[in-house]
């Protein structure tokens, strides 16, 4: 049995943190479906500014666009509606064979309004009509306003994907925002069949101690922050609350590793492949990650549903003298920036392109 394959049989869903016209075009991203088990697939601004910077396939629609007055940033989003739509359509028999559990694509709002809840909601919103695909996720970043922001655009009844996620706290407040966003819509006699994942960065963590951790300490962070966001989500899976709304038909929310590709040269290419099988949860690995798993990757048993011997390793950062919890909120304002830097680059890039491809008078 395949690696890939032995990672969905014990119960872990597969997506790809990738997109491009080229992926689409080539066949590639059908062949990692149908022959590695790839269920989904997730995007981000410094993704979507690769394939623009990188490609050609793009230029012809920047040039039209460009000619007809359209902004730079609306731009982006109709050529990543564009992607989306078609790795959405690619999944659907994924989406419609798991009753709507797997099958998902992700489309991020603008990291501009990472610290403006209405913007978020009404991007979000916007976004999610304009797609016009029931299994497209709205990426929004867990920052307080993004949490607010989370709340009610679930209770608009669009499927969320929360990023930006580093500790057991900013997990449980995502959580909790979700489960709010589903009450309202019970007490407000709506449907709520609305779909959510949590996704948790875990490489970034273990890149940001690397030059000030003991050699014993390396690489063992992200693993030890996932394990207890995961003992913290198998509870509440577990608590009479939940329970009660799986009752009245309510879905949970998944939670997702994301940022599994490993940092370290040093260390294995799979090491949060193999470290963070867990069933129930969501891999979202980078191509090389995919492929690197999928020729020598093994499994070790599956996490352990109360996260499994994490405590000892935080206590030995913490006595190091790290401060994990203003970690995490630094780690959570440095994605943010990076986001936002992206962004500014592919608005550039989207800018420079047009430049590129103008027709000589």
């Amino acid at each position: 049995m395949k690696p890939t394959a032995e990672l969905n049989e014990m119960g872990q869903s597969i997506w790809l943190d990738n997109i491009s016209r080229a992926l689409l075009a080539s066949g590639t991203l059908r062949r990692y479906r149908d022959e590695l088990g790839v269920t989904g697939l997730t995007s981000n601004p410094a993704i979507f500014d690769q394939a623009v910077r990188r490609g050609r396939e793009y230029d012809a629609d920047i040039r039209r666009r460009l000619a007809a007055g359209m902004p730079a940033e609306e731009i982006f989003f109709a050529l990543a509606l564009d992607d989306l739509r078609a790795a959405a359509d690619l999944f659907q028999p994924v989406f419609e064979r798991t009753n709507e559990i797997d099958g998902w694509v992700s489309l991020e709002v603008s990291p501009r309004l990472a610290y403006d809840a209405d913007g978020t909601v009404a991007q979000a919103k916007a976004l999610f009509a304009e797609a016009g695909r029931r299994n497209l996720f709205i990426k929004i970043p867990a920052t307080p306003q993004g949490i607010t922001a989370l709340e009610e655009t679930i209770f608009a009844g669009v499927p969320v994907n929360a990023t930006l996620i580093f500790s057991r706290e900013q997990y449980l407040a995502v959580a909790e925002a979700y489960r709010r966003g589903i009450e309202r819509r019970l007490a407000a006699g709506m449907n709520p069949l609305i779909s959510s994942v949590a996704s948790v960065f875990i490489s970034r963590w273990d890149q940001r101690v690397a030059p000030e951790a003991t050699p014993e300490l390396r690489n063992r962070l992200g693993v030890a922050m996932a394990k207890q966001i995961y003992a913290a989500y198998r509870e509440l899976l577990d608590s009479p609350r939940w329970q009660r709304l799986f009752n009245l038909g309510v879905r949970p929310q998944r939670l997702l590793w994301a940022s599994t590709g490993t940092k370290d040269p040093d260390a294995s290419d799979v090491l949060y492949v193999r470290s963070l099988a867990a069933p129930f949860t969501i891999n979202t690995m980078p191509e090389g990650t995919l492929l690197a798993f999928a020729d020598h990757g093994h499994l070790n048993k599956p996490m352990a549903v109360d996260g499994g011997g994490y405590a000892m390793t935080l206590s030995r950062f913490r006595l190091t003298g790290f401060d994990l919890k203003a970690m995490a909120l630094e780690l959570q304002t440095r994605g943010v920036a990076s986001f936002m830097e992206a962004w500014g680059n592919l608005m550039g890039c989207i800018q420079s392109k047009g430049e590129e491809v103008k027709v000589p008078s």
